[in-house]
């Protein structure tokens, strides 16, 4: 006798699962807002996600110069040189 494909005690269990984590989700989604408002922030999305701060912009990629690259190349090899000598006594 071929077995059916989905085990419905295990496919009963998942969905009880689910509403429960749904049910704490929403819980916690609403005294996050509780909070927010007792703080004075209103700007906490439905989703719960955290709102940004001052909505800044992200970050934008620091660039150096070559004159800089070479500096802290030639500094770096200063350093080595200085630590293979005090290892070599």
């Amino acid at each position: 006798m071929a077995r059916p494909s989905k085990n419905t005690k295990n496919v009963d269990i998942l969905r009880y699962a689910l509403t429960h984590l749904e049910r704490e989700r929403d819980d916690i989604l609403q005294k996050i807002s509780h909070i927010s408002q007792q703080l004075g922030d209103r700007t906490v999305s439905s989703a719960g996600e955290a709102p940004q701060a001052g909505g800044a912009a992200p970050r934008k990629k620091r660039v150096l110069s070559a004159a800089a690259r070479k500096r802290i190349a030639a500094a770096q090899k200063k350093r080595w040189e200085a630590h293979r000598k005090a290892k070599a006594q």
